[in-house]
């Protein structure tokens, strides 16, 4: 594929359907990160790093929308709940007594945290399966279902709240998955977002003494009890290092983990497979196998020691990228030991004005780092950008206007796409760009194994707009109209689709997509004065480059073979006027900027 050398209009993509998906895995890939308990990671400063003083971080609905009926019902009402009931509750507390030790006391507490799940499920699904069986013809079928959807998120919310563990990080993923699942769901576990567990100072303190063999007072000469942030998976303390005097942060896992994400896993397997069985065509159990794979990498902080170096190593020589990524002093499976940097949220509007940091070059910033991840060839692929593992700092040292550095946090969820991904994803992006419908067709077949019946669903949930649009090209603005069309599509049958299709990509394709859609909301959160365009447009930038690389790996070794030498003038041609036409429009978009013209949409 020759990079386009086709006039590119402003085009700007609203929402992108992502989600948090990884290859399934077994209980093998648990038991191996466990066994990395006794193992510490000791991290030297390489030549040539400047010293970075970070501050980290801890890594921080529903059901169908549509009219689909449900799984038909026996006809004696009381035993269908009986038989749910009694499916959900030996199913679930059978996983969980079987995940557990023989203690008195783990096992009690974990038929109470098995019973909870179960409850919750057999009440839900048999609201489920009496409102769907109402006739869809009816005037009132929405408002019951919606409050159907409502009842059930509520009653979801009390289990994960008092389950804790696990269950807090899934209800956070789920709250973020409006695409996906119905806005009763979403909105109801918003409150997750801030309900982070923070557990005790002693407790604290044991998990250092256990997983170090040294208490505290070994290591450092102060250490806030208070911990300055807490997330669904560990917490971070100030201490100062008692050899050096040196400031730094720890990030310490919660202690209730080890001892519960097991059995939580079990539990959560067991209700995506319940749900699937009552609701066939609505299968989400790929979220639960994300988790089986997922999860243990992320309990597991010397991989993230190693994600985190890595990450620093290779934008090293990204100059264009004003990132800091914390330097790790030292690891264990449960301890991570980084220098410590504060910085704000960059959606702290206020601090930015303050400091006289241009929201559109931080806007930039973060669509170069994270192109830069996606496209770049061996980058490795940070997959959790959200706005709490993101912070900005003022740097007066750096040359106008970008005058800050961008500081990325929580480094515990990673993947490495192999470069075909790389290249088809560029070379569908380039497609989806110029109105390609052939090229479209052609790259999501290599890049998801994409049939031509699914096309339009895929085009429509990777741009976020409707395949009638995505087919001329999407450089016009999204009116109501098309607005109302996904919407009324979703009600119509085609939500169960998007499970499907979501459920056979590829699961590093759908972090890929999830990154991007993260950023995208970054994006939208800094209200900047040039709108999402340029975002979208750096975007086609790196991946006009990433074809263009294609082709001159091709040509490498018979440059000087004259047919070869023309093929290779070509391609530098067409990518040096894609290069120029994206250059003149960001400066002509930064001109409307600086006049105070509203934003391209």
């Amino acid at each position: 594929m020759s990079v386009p050398a086709s006039p590119l209009l402003p085009r700007l993509l609203r929402r992108t359907t992502t989600v948090l998906s990884t290859p399934s895995s077994s209980t093998a890939a648990w038991r191996a990160c466990f066994r990395r308990a006794g193992e510490t990671t000791h991290f030297q400063q390489r030549a040539g790093y400047a010293t970075q003083r970070v501050h980290t971080k801890p890594q921080s609905q529903p059901l169908p929308r549509s009219t689909v009926k449900a799984t038909p019902r026996p006809r004696k009402r009381s035993k269908v709940r009986s038989r749910i009931l009694l499916l959900a509750g030996g199913g679930a507390v059978t996983a969980g007594v079987l995940a557990v030790s023989e203690d008195a006391r783990h096992a009690g507490v974990a038929v109470q945290r098995s019973a909870r799940v179960a409850r919750t499920l057999a009440v839900n699904i048999n609201d489920y399966r009496v409102t769907l069986n109402n006739d869809p013809a009816q005037d009132d079928y929405q408002t019951l279902l919606k409050a159907c959807h409502k009842r059930c998120a509520e009653r979801t919310l009390v289990t994960l709240e008092k389950n804790g563990s696990i269950f807090i990080k899934l209800g956070q993923h789920l709250s973020s998955l409006n695409y996906l699942l119905p806005t009763e769901w979403c909105e109801t576990f918003i409150p997750l977002q801030d309900k982070c567990p923070v557990s005790s100072f002693e407790s604290v303190e044991e998990l250092v003494l256990k997983d170090t063999g040294q208490p505290l007072s070994d290591f450092f000469s102060e250490f806030e009890s208070v911990p300055i942030g807490a997330a669904s998976l560990a917490q971070v303390h100030r201490a100062t290092v008692k050899e050096t005097g040196e400031r730094v942060a720890v990030k310490v896992q919660h202690p209730a983990l080890d001892e519960w994400a097991p059995l939580d896993l079990a539990l959560t397997s067991f209700a995506f497979d319940t749900i699937k069985k009552w609701f066939p065509e609505y299968d989400m159990t790929w979220l639960a196998e994300e988790m089986q794979t997922s999860l243990p990498q992320e309990l597991d902080f010397n991989r993230e020691a190693e994600n985190a170096m890595r990450a620093k190593e290779y934008f090293a020589n990204v100059k264009s990228a004003p990132l800091i990524i914390p330097t790790v002093i030292w690891a264990k499976r449960r301890i991570l030991v980084m220098e410590y940097v504060t910085g704000h949220r960059p959606d702290d509007l206020a601090y930015l004005d303050a400091n006289h940091i241009d929201r559109d070059e931080v806007s930039a910033a973060l669509a170069r780092i994270f192109n830069e991840m996606i496209f770049g060839a061996n980058a490795p692929l940070h997959c959790d950008p959200h706005g709490g593992n993101i912070a900005v700092r003022h740097n007066p040292n750096r040359r106008s206007p970008s005058n800050f550095d961008i500081i990325l946090y929580d480094h515990g969820l990673y993947r490495s796409p192999d470069i075909g991904i790389r290249r088809s994803y560029a070379k569908l992006w380039l497609a989806v760009i110029n109105g390609d419908e052939k090229g479209m067709r052609q790259y999501a077949k290599d890049l998801a194994g994409i049939s031509d019946e699914y096309f339009p669903l895929f085009a429509s949930a990777i741009t976020g707009r409707d395949f009638s649009v995505v087919r001329q090209g999407i450089d016009v603005p999204k009116s109501e109209e098309e607005k109302e069309t996904i919407t009324n599509a979703l009600g119509d049958g085609m939500l169960a689709d998007l499970v499907k299709l979501l459920g056979s990509v590829p699961r590093v394709l759908l972090l890929i997509l999830k990154t991007n859609d993260l950023t995208r909301s970054l994006d939208e959160s800094l209200h900047t004065r040039q709108g999402p365009v340029r975002s979208f447009l750096i975007l086609a930038r790196y991946a006009s480059r990433t074809v263009y690389e294609e082709q001159m790996e091709n040509l490498q070794g018979s440059i000087f073979w004259p047919p070869t030498l023309f093929t290779f003038l070509g391609a530098w041609k067409d990518y040096m006027k894609v290069r120029l036409q994206l250059r003149f429009y960001e400066s002509w978009l930064a001109l409307r900027g600086r006049l105070g013209l509203a934003p391209v949409m």
